[in-house]
Formats: structure tokens, C-alpha cells, sequence
């Protein structure tokens, strides 16, 4: 019933007629998810409670009551509170905990009537890149189920991407929607940090960590965004700045000045196709009248090192407060209050996350603070320059999302380095603020999805879409 619906308005077009009901849409969705538990998508599923608030927003539909995200099923993934749900992180430390208040991007759209139909699989506090890292198992891609489906937010990308619902709510701290998306085949938006309020988002990096959508459609995204975005007192962090009419504005006229990253498409690490369907989006666009050129970072080499000296070391921080003493998992067994915390956290994290604390308490230690976590705040600030300078020339940045297509799965668990590199291209974003979005750009010879990404100015989401949204038609018109 769903397949041909890829943007919200269509669906709405249909219940406002009275040819579809919410009711019928998360039937739908219900039976979807039950027939691709192999997927590993979900780690909840709130059937009752889901059906029980289409019923709610069918009856507001009727009386022309109904919030703008009316017929939206969406998922949440496992790193965003939702009152009175469990909220684990893809962790077994947080066993047994339900978040007591809503995050507010949840409440947000379920004031637009939107209807969460449960939490998704993730990396395990929003840390990977192929989601092999959940206390809850892996999730496997639905274009090819031997593959991963990029991380950290895997589950959220994989439930849009196989209709287990319409859009997905996740997290970007170093790619950790857009990969993912480009790895699934759909749209992933991360904003301008500041942009969308990260209150009763678990924290992994405070300082890059943002809330973004994963939906089917450019329009969408921009639809979700402008009613996520906006100040909130609850975060401190947040922009007052208003919020455009996203939605309202998906129209690209004019020309526009494209920077490559020159070694996106010249690396020999660059897989064969993603480098030709990046190199023939490009002939597209210039062949319209748009201004393509490459353009270098001379601290591109530094990306990767100052990404993970900076966020290993802000996880060291956040994650002390799980300790085994006030909620989640705790050691049984044990009769003094170190040992509890040793065995408590040595127990209840997984391998991925207890290396990243390790790193981050190193980098944070006295004798090597000034030696690596002052040098790299230093390096970000030359990489925040460089990057602003390059935008100062270009409207947007753009390269492939991803090195590769999606890889197989177990291929880069025992070389946390390789991994690593597979945000070599998102990570900048982070780094930098800077509001970024995937797009699909076609598939490999195996079928496997081509990520195309582009980065724009801060708080410019307004362009940054409506040129997505631009990319998007020359992709579906061939």
C-alpha cells in the first residue's frame, strides 16, 4: 500500500480524502516490521500505543484539527528520550531504564501529530560506522542482508530504506546519519550544530553531536527540520534564530559555485563506481550552467585524528555519569563501592565504546593534555577557518558520502583504523558545525546505494535542501 508513497504529502493527500486512515497506515507498517525482524531494525516496537494515537490523529484528521505531520509513521532511534519508553542506547549499561520526559524533538513532532512507532537499533552510544557495535546484535542492510548498514544510526536508515516506516529520527556526531542513508539509499540531513535542541539526546560528544532526519525525500527532510529546529530553553547550546519555511522553499533557481574535494574523486581508495557516479553528477550540474571546481583543505589530514582525539575525549567525560549506582545495569555480587564501579562498567559497555573512553581518559590525563587534546582544539579552530574561507568562494562542498559502498559485515570489525576511515568525508561537517546532507546518487554494480553529499553555510539549510532537492531530480531522471 505504501511503496509509491515517498513523500508525505502524497499520503496526506490521501487521508484528507478519506481514502487512507492513519489507523490503516500503521496496520501497514506493523505487519511490514513483523515480516523483517531479520533485519534487526527495531529494538522496540510500540504496536498498541502506535495504533491507539493513528485512532487519536484520525479523529483530529476529520475535524481539519490535525498537525502537519499528520500520517507521518516514524522511529526513533535508541538515543532520543521518549517519556515513559525504555531508552538503552544500543547498551546493556542502561538495562531496565525508561526515560521519565520527552527530548524535545519528540515533542515537537508529536505536537505535529506524528506517530512513533518504536525505538531502532543503533551502534551502542551512537559510536560506529556499520551498527555491529548494539548490545541488541547487528542490523543488516535490506539491499543486501550479508552487508551493514552503516552507523551509527543503522537501524533508522534501514527502517526507512525497507518501509518499516516513513521517516526515522537519528543522530550525526561524525556522519552518523548521512552514512548510514548513503549506505541504505535514502536522505540523510544533518543541521548546523545549534540548529536542533539536543535535549534528551544521550550524549556521546557534546560538542558535534546533532539530531537529524532520515526520510525518503528532500521534502521531508526539510519538512521534519522546520519543525524540530528552533530555540529551547532547555539547551543552552540552541540558536534563537527564526526558522525558515524549509518546506516552503525547495525551488533551486540560479547558479551555483560547486567545490569538489579534489581527493574524493582522484584516491585510488575511492571505490570505482562512487567515484564515476560522483564524477558524473558533477558533469551534470556543470553541464546546467553551474560553476564546478576542486578544491583542496591543506588540513584534510588532520580530519580524522582531530575528530577522534576531541570526541573520544568529551565521551571520557559523559559517560562517567553511568556508573552502575543510579540506574541501568549493575555487578552483582560485589561488596565495595570501587569494585562496583569497575565491574559495572566493565560489564555493562561494549568493546567499541570501552576503547573510546580508554582514549579519551588518555588524551585527557595531565601529562598529555597539552600534547593532544589542546593541539587538536587548536587544529579545529584552523579547520573551521579553512573550511569558512573555502565558502566564502562556493555556495556548497560536495563529495561522495562515503569511500565505499556498504561493506560486508565482520570485513573492518578487527581493524578499528579502517573503520575509522569510513568517515573520512563526514567527519568535516562536525568538526567544522556545518549543516551537511546525503542524497542518493545511484547504485553500484552490485546494487548497493552511492551516497552524494553536500555542505553548505551555517544556519543556510534553507539553500543547502533546495539545491538537495535539485540534485535529487537529476538523479531520478535517469
Amino acid at each position: 500500500m505504501l511503496e509509491s508513497f515517498d513523500k508525505l504529502s502524497a499520503i496526506q493527500l490521501e487521508l484528507y480524502a478519506g481514502r487512507l486512515t492513519c489507523e490503516a497506515i500503521v496496520t501497514d507498517y506493523l505487519d511490514r516490521i513483523g515480516r523483517s525482524e531479520s533485519l534487526n531494525a527495531f529494538v522496540e516496537v510500540y504496536a498498541e500505543d502506535a495504533l491507539a494515537r493513528a485512532r487519536e490523529v484520525d479523529a483530529r484528521v476529520k475535524t481539519r484539527s490535525a498537525g502537519r505531520l499528520a500520517g507521518l509513521v516514524i522511529g526513533v532511534k535508541d538515543v532520543i528520550s521518549h517519556q515513559g519508553y525504555a531508552l538503552q542506547a544500543g547498551s546493556r549499561i542502561l538495562s531496565g531504564y525508561k526515560s521519565p520526559y520527552h527530548a524535545t524533538v519528540i515533542q515537537r513532532v508529536l505536537d505535529e501529530d506524528a506517530v512513533i512507532i518504536g525505538r531502532q537499533n543503533c551502534d551502542e552510544f551512537a559510536m560506529g560506522s556499520s551498527n555491529e557495535n548494539s548490545a541488541f546484535g547487528p542490523v543488516a542492510n535490506a539491499a543486501a542482508t550479508d552487508r551493514v548498514p552503516g552507523g551509527s544510526s543503522g537501524g533508522s536508515a534501514v527502517a526507512v530504506q525497507a518501509g518499516l516506516c516513513h521517516a526515522s529520527l537519528g543522530s550525526d556526531t561524525g556522519g552518523s546519519v548521512r552514512q548510514p542513508a548513503s549506505f541504505c539509499g535514502v536522505v540523510g540531513l544533518k543541521p548546523t550544530y545549534g540548529r536542533v535542541s539536543r535535549w534528551g539526546l544521550v550524549a556521546y560528544a557534546s560538542s558535534f553531536d546533532c539530531i537529524g532526519p532520515i526520510t525518503r525525500s528532500v521534502e521531508d527532510a526539510a519538512l521534519l527540520l522546520e519543525i524540530i529546529a528552533g530555540k529551547d530553553d532547555a539547551d543552552s547550546t540552541v540558536s534563537s534564530a527564526a526558522v525558515p519555511a524549509y518546506s516552503a522553499s525547495l525551488s533551486w533557481s540560479g547558479q551555483a559555485r560547486i567545490g569538489y574535494l579534489e581527493e574524493s574523486v582522484t584516491s585510488e581508495a575511492i571505490q570505482p563506481e562512487v567515484r564515476e557516479q560522483t564524477l558524473s553528477m558533477l558533469r551534470k550540474l556543470e553541464a546546467e550552467g553551474h560553476v564546478v571546481e576542486p578544491v583542496s583543505f591543506r588540513s584534510a589530514k588532520y580530519l580524522l585524528p582531530t575528530y577522534y582525539i576531541l570526541t573520544t575525549a568529551e565521551a571520557s567525560s559523559n559517560l562517567s555519569r553511568f556508573d552502575g549506582v543510579r540506574y541501568g545495569y549493575r555487578a552483582k555480587g560485589v561488596k565495595d563501592l570501587e569494585t562496583l564501579y569497575k565491574r559495572s562498567r566493565s560489564e555493562g559497555f561494549g568493546k567499541e565504546v570501552k576503547r573510546r573512553i580508554l582514549l579519551g581518559t588518555f588524551v585527557l590525563s595531565a601529562s598529555y593534555y597539552d600534547a593532544y587534546y589542546t593541539k587538536a582544539q587548536r587544529v579545529r579552530r584552523l579547520i573551521v577557518d579553512e573550511t569558512k574561507e573555502a565558502l566564502s568562494r562556493f555556495d556548497f562542498i560536495v563529495s561522495p558520502v562515503a569511500p565505499t559502498t556498504a561493506f560486508k559485515r565482520g570485513e573492518k570489525t578487527q581493524d578499528p583504523l579502517q573503520m575509522y576511515l569510513a568517515d573520512i568525508f563526514t567527519v568535516q561537517a562536525n568538526v567544522t558545525g556545518l549543516p551537511a546532507i546525503s542524497v542518493p546518487n545511484g547504485v553500484d554494480r552490485e546494487g548497493l546505494p552511492i551516497g552524494f553529499q553536500m555542505m553548505g553555510r551555517a544556519f543556510e539549510e534553507d539553500k543547502l535542501l533546495s539545491f538537495g532537492n535539485h540534485v535529487s531530480g537529476l538523479v531520478s531522471t535517469e
